[in-house]
C-alpha cells in the first residue's frame, strides 16, 4: 500500500471516529433542557453547554486555526471566553463563573460546534499532516474526557436541585439481584516489570487505534514487592459497616489532611447517600435515575468517595490502596479495553509493543458508558480479577507525577496535563460513565484527595508477606 492510500485511509477512519465521538456528546444532552444545561452547582464543575463549547474551542484553536487554510473562527471572542486552564493563550474568565454564560444563548453554541464540525470535516477529507492528526486524536480523547464530566456534572447539578430530579425517568436499565461473591485475593509475584505507553515513534499516525496521553509515557522498569490485589472492588454493603462502626469520627482512621477535610466538610457517608427511615438500611442513594434503596444496591461497589474515605476504609479493614503500578501490572495481564471493531466497542489486549496487534478477549466484561447502566453493577461469581475496568475509578496509593524522562507536549499543549503534578492523586480503571474506547491499562486519572463527584471507589490490596 503507498502511503498516499495509507495517509488517505488514516484520515478516513479519523474522521469515523470524530463524527461518532461528537455525536456522542450531542446523544448526552438529549434528556437535559436549556435549563438543566446551564447549571453549575460547585466550583469544579461546569455547565453542560460550557462543556459543548470547550470541546469544539479545542479543535478551532490546536487544529483549525493553524491547519485548516482560510478557516474563519465563529466568534472572535469565543477564543477566550472558553479557554478553560491554557494560560500561554490568554486570558479566560474565571471557572466558578460558567454558569453566568446565559449569553451566548445554547442556540449559538449548538451553531458553533456545526461550524467547527464543517471545517473539521473539509480538513479531515484530504490528506493530514502528522502534527495535525495527532492533535485530531488528542482532541477526541479530550472530548470523551468532557463526556464523563457531562455525566457527573449533571448528577450533582439535579442532585443539589431540592426536586432531585433523574438524569433518564423510569427504572433503572440494571436488575440488581445479583449478590455479590465473597472478596477473595489474588498474588501477584512482583519483580521488575515494565510500566507505562510505548509510543511508537514509526508510526506518526497512530492516533486511532494506539492513542496515549504524554503522562502515560515514556514506559520504564519498576520494581514491585510481591503483592495481593482483592478480586472485586468494595461494596456499598461493606462500606456501610464502615460506618456503623463510627469510622467517619475515628481520627486513627484517617490521614491528618483527610481528618482535617472530613471535620471541616462534615462528611458521614459517601457523597449521594441520604438518611431514609423507610428503607431497611437506614439510607437512600441517589442515582443516575433518582434515589433508589440502598437495599437495592447494597452489592453494586460503593462510588462517589474521596480518597481520604478509600484510604481510611482500607485501614478499617487491615489492607491498604494498590500503588498506580501495582494496579497496572494487574491489570495489563487481563486486557485493554480499546478501539472498535466493527463499529461496535471491543475489548483488546494490551501489546507495550505497537508492532503487534491487538487481539478481542470477549471473555473479559466491563460495566462501561456503552451499557447504559450509567452506575456501577455486582461483580459475578466467576474467579479472578473482575471490574478493573469500568464500575468505579479506583483510588490508588500513588501520588501524581512524571514518569522518569517524561516530557510534556510542546507549545500550549504542555499545559494539557503536565501543570497538575502537584497535589493529585492517581485514580485507575475507569467508570461506568467512561467510554469504551477511552479507557486503557495505562490510562492515568488524577483529582485533588478530596474530590468526591466523580464516580470513584476502592479496590482493597496488602503485601504477600501478609
Amino acid at each position: 500500500m503507498s502511503q498516499t492510500v495509507e495517509a488517505n485511509a488514516a484520515a478516513t477512519s479519523l474522521l469515523a471516529r470524530y463524527k461518532a465521538v461528537r455525536q456522542a456528546s450531542k446523544n448526552l444532552c438529549r434528556p437535559l433542557s436549556p435549563e438543566d444545561m446551564m447549571v453549575q452547582s460547585s466550583p469544579e464543575a461546569s455547565p453542560v453547554k460550557w462543556h459543548l463549547a470547550h470541546t469544539s474551542w479545542f479543535f478551532e484553536t490546536f487544529v483549525l486555526r493553524e491547519f485548516a487554510a482560510g478557516y474563519q473562527p465563529y466568534h472572535p471572542d469565543f477564543h477566550w471566553l472558553f479557554n478553560s486552564y491554557y494560560n500561554s493563550l490568554g486570558e479566560m474568565p474565571e471557572k466558578k463563573l460558567r454558569a453566568s454564560f446565559s449569553r451566548p444563548p445554547l442556540e449559538s453554541i449548538l451553531a458553533y460546534r456545526t461550524h467547527v464540525d464543517a471545517a473539521m470535516t473539509a480538513l479531515m477529507q484530504h490528506p493530514l499532516e502528522d502534527e495535525a492528526a495527532r492533535r485530531i486524536a488528542l482532541g477526541l480523547e479530550h472530548e470523551q474526557q468532557h463526556q464523563e464530566l457531562i455525566a457527573t456534572d449533571i448528577k450533582h447539578a439535579l442532585f443539589t436541585n431540592p426536586l432531585h430530579p433523574p438524569y433518564i425517568d423510569g427504572p433503572a436499565k440494571q436488575k440488581l439481584d445479583t449478590i455479590a461473591p465473597p472478596l477473595d485475593w489474588i498474588d501477584f509475584a512482583g519483580g521488575i516489570t515494565e510500566i507505562g505507553f510505548k509510543l511508537d515513534s514509526a508510526d506518526p499516525i497512530q492516533s486511532v487505534s494506539f492513542f496515549a496521553f504524554d503522562n502515560e509515557t515514556p514506559r520504564h522498569p519498576v520494581y514491585l514487592a510481591p503483592y495481593r490485589l482483592a478480586t472485586r472492588l468494595v461494596t456499598c454493603a461493606e462500606y456501610l459497616a464502615f460506618i456503623d462502626q463510627n469510622g467517619y469520627n475515628r481520627p486513627e482512621l484517617w490521614l491528618s489532611e483527610g481528618w482535617t477535610t472530613n471535620r471541616a466538610e462534615g462528611w458521614q457517608a459517601p457523597l449521594y447517600w441520604r438518611r431514609d427511615e423507610e428503607t431497611n438500611s437506614g439510607w437512600s442513594i441517589y442515582t443516575m435515575n433518582g434515589f433508589r434503596s440502598l437495599d437495592d444496591l447494597s452489592e453494586t461497589p460503593v462510588c462517589h468517595l474521596s480518597f481520604f474515605e478509600a484510604d481510611a476504609y482500607a485501614r478499617w479493614a487491615g489492607h491498604r490502596l494498590p500503588t498506580e503500578f501495582e494496579w497496572e501490572h494487574a491489570a495489563s495481564q487481563l486486557g485493554l479495553l480499546r478501539k472498535e471493531v466493527n463499529s461496535q466497542p471491543a475489548l483488546l489486549t494490551y501489546q507495550p509493543d505497537p508492532a503487534q496487534k491487538l487481539t478481542a478477549i470477549p471473555a473479559v466484561q466491563a460495566n462501561l458508558f456503552e451499557t447504559g447502566n450509567l452506575h456501577p453493577t455486582p461483580a459475578s461469581a466467576v474467579s479472578g480479577l473482575q471490574q478493573i475496568f469500568g464500575d468505579v475509578w479506583e483510588w490508588t496509593a500513588s501520588g501524581y507525577t512524571g514518569y522518569p524522562g517524561y516530557k510534556p507536549l510542546p507549545g500550549a499543549l504542555g499545559e494539557y496535563n503536565g501543570k497538575f503534578m502537584s497535589s493529585q492523586v492517581i485514580l485507575r480503571g475507569g467508570s461506568c460513565v467512561t467510554p469504551t474506547t477511552h479507557i486503557r491499562a495505562t490510562y492515568r486519572n488524577f483529582f485533588s484527595p478530596s474530590t468526591r463527584w466523580q464516580f470513584s471507589g476502592l479496590r482493597l490490596a496488602q503485601d504477600v508477606s501478609k
